[in-house]
């Protein structure tokens, strides 16, 4: 375990649906209070046959609540969008590393893909309490598969989307429209392929990801979500749920 992360049954305050994917808010103070964007918890469902534990990222924080928001892939995740209002969560968190916030002024391009979109809303909200302009960039493969599009709208100053087959905004990928955004940093989250092709495109500004794989264990026993990454001349093998999930976009071995 990592930090501050602590193990705690928590409460699930709210389930509701937004497009295609789960936001779901539950009450957990000890996680709520030391949680900073990037990070993400590990939620058990051992109640339903799940013996592994399913990382999401952190949404947002709301006093008390975390929200997560996620895609119903699996039995897992099925599961936990299936609880209701008063259910109990095994979780643990906050995990990992977090977006290195900027200094006060200037602005940062916030780039999500799919779901994957879902801790930039929790970096944007924390951006604009500083004075930070946040251009935020949602892409996905088609319109119902774009996370929390009128979300994002009320959360940063200026919001661009991106579709691969142009049934909402550009018809295109997200890098596609990077070139239009002045800012100095660059936050991303989402398929790694996204992530590397992001990457490719800092032209020498910061350049943080969050790479989605899947953290089993969440504190860096198994082994199973290893990064290469490559750092003054050497090869490195470091794990997503302690060194990362949140890594300098430049020093990952993209493929």
């Amino acid at each position: 375990m990592t930090g501050t992360a602590v193990v705690t049954s928590a409460r699930v305050a709210s389930v509701r649906t937004i497009g295609t994917y789960t936001v779901l808010a539950f009450d957990a103070p000890d996680i709520a209070g030391p949680a900073q964007p990037g990070q993400f918890v590990n939620i058990a469902q051992n109640a339903f046959g799940c013996l592994l534990r399913r990382p999401f990222s952190i949404l947002d924080i709301d006093g008390d609540l975390v929200e997560i928001g996620f895609d119903t892939i699996g039995d897992g995740t099925r599961a936990i969008a299936a609880s209701r209002p008063g259910d109990p969560l095994d979780v643990v968190g906050p995990l990992g590393s977090s977006y290195t916030v900027p200094e006060p002024g200037g602005a940062a391009m916030l780039v999500g893909g799919g779901y994957g979109a879902a801790p930039l809303f929790f970096l944007a909200r924390l951006l604009r309490a500083q004075g930070t302009t946040s251009h935020m960039i949602l892409g996905a493969a088609t319109a119902p598969r774009l996370f929390a599009p009128d979300r994002a709208a009320a959360a940063a100053d200026t919001i661009t989307i991106t579709t691969d087959d142009g049934s909402a905004g550009i018809r295109g990928r997200v890098t596609d429209a990077m070139d239009g955004i002045d800012a100095r940093a660059i936050y991303a989250c989402g398929p790694m392929p996204m992530l590397a092709a992001v990457a490719a495109r800092a032209n020498g500004r910061r350049c943080e990801v969050a790479v989605e794989e899947f953290m089993a264990c969440g504190i860096g026993v198994c082994w199973t979500c290893v990064v290469p990454t490559h750092e003054e001349g050497y090869r490195h093998h470091q794990r997503a749920c302690t060194d990362g999930p949140v890594f300098d976009g430049t020093v990952i071995a993209w493929p």
